[in-house]
C-alpha cells in the first residue's frame, strides 16, 4: 500500500512536518531531532541496503554483460543533467544558496522511484535497476567532481566543498548499503524472503521521512520559494526527461528502454541530494529548499508520464546490447523507490 499510493503518504507526511508546530504538540519535534542527532545519512543507508536486498539476482551480472547500453545511459544522466541544473540556475540568477541546492540536484545519481514508475510505464524495468544500479556506482568518482566544478563556476563555492567527504557520504551511504544488501540476500534466501515483504516498506518509508524532515526544517522558508526557482526545477525536470528520450533515440534503443532512460534521467535522486546538502553545508539549510521541492515535482510529473505511457502499448524487442525485461527480473524492481 505504501509503494502504491507514495505519492499520497508523500504529500501527507510532508504536511504533517509543516504543520507540527501548529498541532500543539510542543516540547518534541521529530523532524527537527532527526537532523540534530545526525540520522540522515544512516537512513539514506537503510533505504539503500533495502534496495541492494530486493535486486533481481542477474542484474550484477547484466551490469557487466551488456555495459554498453547501461554505460550510454549513465553517460547520458551525467553529462546531461550538472550541465542542466548549472545553465538554468544561472540563467535565472537564482542566489547562491538556492543555486548550490539546484547543482546538487543535477549532480546526484537517478532516483529509485523510477524503477517503480517504468513498470507503470511498460518500460524496460531490468534495464531502468541497471541504470540505477550504474549510477550509484560511479556516484562517488563523477559526483564530488561535478559539484566542485559547477559550484565553482556558477557560485564561486567550489572551495567549501571537500571532494573526499564526498566520495565517503556517497561510498558509505549508496554504494556500500546497496552491496551489502545484495550479498546478505545472496547467502541467505531466508533473509531475501522477509526482505521481498518489508524491503519496500523500508525503502520508501525512510525516504519519505528524510523528506519530511526536510520540509520540517524549512517551514519558516518554504513560504518563501519564488516563481523562479519553480520554474527553473520544472526546465531542469522536464528537459532532463527528454534529454533521456532524444539519448535513446540516438542509441538506437527499442521503446520500452527509452522509457526507461527517459524517467531514470529527469527523476534526480533528490532524497539524497537533500541529505548532502544538509551533511555538506550544514550552515546552509536553505540550500535543501530545491532539492525537497524537486523531489515533490519529479515524483509528481514522472508519476503521470508513466500513466499516460501506461495506456500506450510499445514493443518489447531488445537490442543486442541491453537487458532483457523478462517478467522474473522485472518483479523485484517494482518495490524500489525514491
Amino acid at each position: 500500500m505504501l509503494q502504491r499510493f507514495l505519492l499520497f503518504w508523500l504529500l501527507l507526511s510532508s504536511l504533517l512536518a509543516f504543520l507540527w508546530p501548529r498541532l500543539g504538540l510542543d516540547g518534541f519535534d521529530p523532524f527537527t531531532a532527526t537532523k540534530d542527532w545526525g540520522l540522515l545519512m544512516p537512513l539514506i543507508s537503510v533505504a539503500m541496503f533495502a534496495v541492494g536486498c530486493l535486486l533481481p539476482r542477474d542484474e550484477v551480472r547484466q551490469l557487466a554483460k551488456y555495459w554498453p547500453a547501461v554505460l550510454g545511459g549513465t553517460a547520458i544522466q551525467y553529462a546531461t543533467m550538472p550541465l542542466l541544473a548549472w545553465g538554468i540556475g544561472t540563467a535565472f540568477a537564482l542566489p547562491p544558496d538556492l543555486l548550490t541546492g539546484v547543482i546538487v540536484v543535477g549532480c546526484v545519481p537517478g532516483a529509485m522511484a523510477s524503477n517503480v514508475l517504468t513498470l507503470a510505464a511498460r518500460g524496460n524495468v531490468s534495464y531502468s535497476v541497471s541504470l540505477t544500479t550504474s549510477a550509484s556506482l560511479f556516484s562517488p568518482l563523477i559526483v564530488p567532481f561535478a559539484l566542485a566544478g559547477t559550484l565553482g563556476v556558477a557560485a564561486g563555492l567550489s572551495q567549501q566543498l571537500d571532494k573526499l567527504q564526498v566520495f565517503r557520504e556517497l561510498l558509505f551511504s549508496v554504494v556500500g548499503p546497496v552491496l551489502t544488501g545484495y550479498a546478505i540476500c545472496r547467502w541467505s534466501p531466508r533473509f531475501e524472503r522477509q526482505m521481498e515483504r518489508w524491503g519496500p516498506v523500508i525503502a520508501n518509508g525512510t525516504i519519505l521521512w528524510i523528506i519530511a524532515v526536510v520540509v520540517g526544517l524549512n517551514r519558516e522558508r518554504l513560504g518563501s520559494v519564488t516563481p523562479p526557482l519553480l520554474l527553473a526545477l520544472v526546465l531542469i525536470n522536464v528537459i532532463g526527461y527528454a534529454a533521456g528520450w532524444l539519448g535513446g533515440t540516438a542509441m538506437r534503443l527499442p521503446e520500452p528502454m527509452r522509457r526507461a532512460l527517459t524517467l531514470e534521467v529527469g527523476m534526480q535522486n533528490a532524497g539524497l541530494g537533500t541529505g548532502l546538502v544538509l551533511t555538506l553545508f550544514p550552515d546552509n539549510p536553505t540550500a535543501a529548499i530545491p532539492t525537497a521541492a524537486y523531489t515533490f515535482g519529479c515524483m509528481l510529473s514522472g508519476t503521470l508520464l508513466a500513466q499516460a505511457w501506461s495506456r500506450v502499448p510499445c514493443g518489447t524487442e531488445t537490442p543486442p546490447h541491453s537487458p532483457s525485461a523478462s517478467p522474473t527480473a522485472a518483479a523485484p524492481a517494482q518495490t524500489a523507490s525514491q
